[in-house]
């Protein structure tokens, strides 16, 4: 049966809540962590690292960490600017991404860094498909761009065999998106040589053996192909990591598989809020609040809602805010801060409904809660190792380890 790790997309080493929610999943029992070095822009990786510092040696050392290297962003891209890494895809705006040698030997000395540790026990090459993305865009043969991205992994792979040989990590892999779509999609990254390669970066290097160990990847109740490779990773030795257990996508779709109680503070906080509004000078922001309440379940899913968040919420609170005093400012941010905690969760709770309707289908002999059984669905397959699972919330902790038997 695949046991349960620490996925930390999304935590800050600045949120109390997600500290206390790792230091209980330890405690619980869950011994492998999975970070990244652009989680909340090192903030998750600082995070691991602060609350391993608060156990003993023993149980330090018995909480194995996975990291990855790959993104630009945040910081990093505004230092990339100034300063530019080697070999860089410049997929967006605000996402740049590269895995060339000299850019991962540089993450890898931040990452000890930040957890506050001399060797991580696995490194992952994070979606080195980004590549892919790119010569798509620009038409690349396909046969041109895959020699080129095995090329290109080829060299990460000599640059991470040298870690393993100076002690600063353990072992390596990669964690790929594209490991989960069918063969035939254009994004796909074929994976059938990938030992190969690193046996032949092993050898480079002056290693006996190489240290392939890991390989990542999204599988979910409604996205099963990706258990193709973890099939083939099994008969490779290679152990399966699975992220992305409750948020899946089904046609253009995503769905978040999980349920969620309604939140009795919702109409409280909105009401207070509303009432500190009620006056000329917040009058926008009013209307703004408003609007949020009767759209509140309209969302496709929660990330839908993230999304609308930080690219229309906020700035237009913040453009509602600008002028007004200070001494009334601190207190309704407060408000402001009271019902966007609570409407998140209503839209959760909303989301949640729709998604059960929508997928009535696939849970027709759930029992349990959606995400009792999607997580249960993944461990019934052996080929998976672990389910990398966000437990922002202790509360999300206490349902996982109830999981662990």
């Amino acid at each position: 049966m695949s046991s349960f790790a620490f996925g930390t997309y999304r935590v800050s080493d600045l949120n109390p809540l997600h500290i206390e929610a790792l230091k209980e999943a330890i405690e619980g029992g869950i011994r492998l962590i999975d970070t990244s070095t652009n989680y909340m822009d090192g903030g998750a990786e600082r995070a691991v690292g602060q609350v391993l510092e608060s156990f003993d040696y023993g149980i330090r050392e018995d909480v194995k960490i996975v990291s990855k290297y790959g993104y630009i962003q945040g910081s990093l891209l505004a230092e990339h600017k100034k300063n530019p890494f080697e070999d860089v895809v410049e997929f967006s705006e605000t996402c740049y991404h590269s895995i060339a040698k000299t850019f991962l030997k540089e993450q890898l000395t931040r990452s000890l860094e930040r957890l506050h540790v001399s060797k991580i026990d696995c490194y992952l090459i994070h979606n080195p498909e980004y590549y892919i993305y790119d010569a798509l865009k620009k038409e690349v043969e396909r046969d041109t761009m895959l020699d080129t991205m095995y090329a290109r992994l080829y060299e990460a792979f000599t640059g991470l065999e040298e870690e393993v040989k100076e002690g600063r990590i353990n072992s390596y892999g990669i964690s790929s998106n594209s490991f989960s779509k069918p063969h035939n999609h254009p994004e796909f990254l074929p994976y059938e040589d990938l030992v190969t390669l690193a046996e032949d970066a092993a050898k480079e290097v002056g290693n006996t053996s190489h240290s392939f160990t890991t390989i990542e990847l999204p599988i979910n109740m409604l996205e099963t192909e990706g258990l193709k490779c973890a099939l083939w990773a099994k008969e490779q030795g290679l152990r399966v990591l699975v992220n992305r257990p409750l948020n899946a996508q089904k046609g253009e779709l995503m769905y978040r598989l999980a349920e969620y109680d309604e939140p009795k503070n919702y109409y409280y906080a909105l009401n207070e809020l509303l009432e500190i509004c009620d006056n000329d000078s917040l009058k926008n922001l009013h209307t703004l609040i408003q609007q949020m309440d009767t759209n509140k379940h309209k969302f496709g899913w929660i990330g839908d809602y993230d999304n609308f968040l930080y690219a229309q919420i906020i700035p237009h609170i913040k453009k509602s805010i600008e002028n007004i005093s200070e001494e009334v400012l601190e207190t309704l941010l407060q408000y402001i801060d009271a019902f966007l905690v609570a409407y998140r969760e209503m839209v959760a709770y909303e989301c949640a409904k729709l998604t059960k309707t929508a997928l009535k289908e696939e849970f027709s002999s759930c029992q349990e809660k959606m995400q009792i059984c999607a997580l249960k669905f993944l461990q019934a397959h052996q080929e998976i190792d672990y389910i990398l699972v966000g437990m922002r919330k202790p509360s999300y902790v206490q349902e996982v380890l109830a999981l662990k038997g």
